[in-house]
């Protein structure tokens, strides 16, 4: 089942939002909000939570708050990777987690943390006991990036690629299980007792998808954060995908992620784009939750009507 729907994915990271073309992220900040309003629209008890800040950034929640996107969400999301990427050491978790909080009047949801394997299967295995050690108790959700090491043959979604060095690599061993399948160390130390989850992303028509399930059900999880693209939308044969997709994940509790912009619909032939027009991510989201977590409420406006109120609404 969905049990939240996420809007976007690091908005404050350039390799998922070009806010060169949105400089103060207002576009994204009424992206949100009117997509927040077609949602609720067809589902008002689906809870809507802010994209994951890459880094837990708490002037990126500060500005969102001042434009007014805390009223449009119910939970607030944080990513977190110190012992790879961020400046900061992996003991400043609870102090991340209750700024956060704080500074948007929200609960958190830590809907990514992780670490590498990159040096080794040791400092994998350390970084998600004292991750877990750390953050037990102060967020109701915890989902570990990831189940699976991300294939060598596919591409990282990072802005600069290889020049990266290190910090592109990195993102390729960030799984528990190695892409032979293999497990790693920290495999054996993952909680089976469903208190913690997985972020796990699925390529389109990803064939690693059935395995993750039966593995996940052997893990004993019991929560998952996946997504939906907005940008795969218009490939061929997409909603037979997103359908499998999502009856595969049905055994879950799953915070469903949209993202991605398409490229003809966006400021820049680039997913990372702000869109042109905002209402069409809007309208995106009505149909992944008109379709996959569909409110009981009956009578329900309709969802162009709720996106045209909405916009009304901002222009005030």
């Amino acid at each position: 089942m969905v049990e939240a729907v996420v809007l976007w994915n690091e908005p404050n990271n350039l390799s998922h939002w070009n806010f060169h073309l949105d400089p103060g992220w207002k576009r994204f900040g009424e992206m949100v909000q009117l997509a927040s309003g077609a949602i609720r629209a067809v589902n008002s008890e689906l809870p809507i939570v802010l994209g994951g800040t890459s880094a837990a950034d708490s002037d990126f929640l500060k500005l969102m708050r001042q434009y007014g996107v805390m009223d449009s969400v119910d939970v607030v999301g944080v990513h977190g990777f110190p012992l790879d990427w961020n400046h900061w050491p992996i003991n400043d978790w609870p102090a991340k987690v209750a700024e956060a909080a704080e500074v948007s009047g929200k609960p958190v949801w830590v809907l990514e943390v992780g670490a590498s394997s990159f040096g080794a299967e040791e400092v994998q295995a350390f970084g998600l006991q004292r991750t877990l050690e750390l953050l037990r108790g102060r967020s109701e959700r915890i989902h570990w990036y990831s189940l699976f090491d991300l294939p060598p043959s596919w591409p990282a979604e990072t802005r600069h690629k290889e020049a990266e060095g290190s910090s592109y690599y990195r993102h390729y061993y960030l799984g528990l299980i190695r892409d032979d399948r293999r497990p790693k160390l920290a495999a054996d130390l993952f909680p089976r007792d469903g208190s913690v989850g997985f972020c796990q992303w699925f390529h389109f028509e990803d064939p690693r998808l059935d395995e993750a399930v039966d593995r996940m059900k052997q893990m004993g999880v019991r929560y998952l954060r996946t997504g939906l693209s907005w940008a795969d939308f218009y490939r061929p044969n997409a909603v037979e995908w997103f359908d499998r997709m999502m009856r595969a994940l049905e055994p879950f509790e799953v915070s469903l992620t949209l993202c991605f912009t398409p490229a003809h619909l966006g400021l820049e032939e680039h997913h990372t784009s702000p869109p042109r027009e905002n209402r069409g991510f809007a309208e995106f989201a009505r149909w992944a939750v008109e379709r996959y977590a569909p409110g009981a409420q009956n009578g329900r406006r309709p969802s162009t009507l709720a996106v045209a109120e909405a916009e009304e609404e901002l222009a005030l």
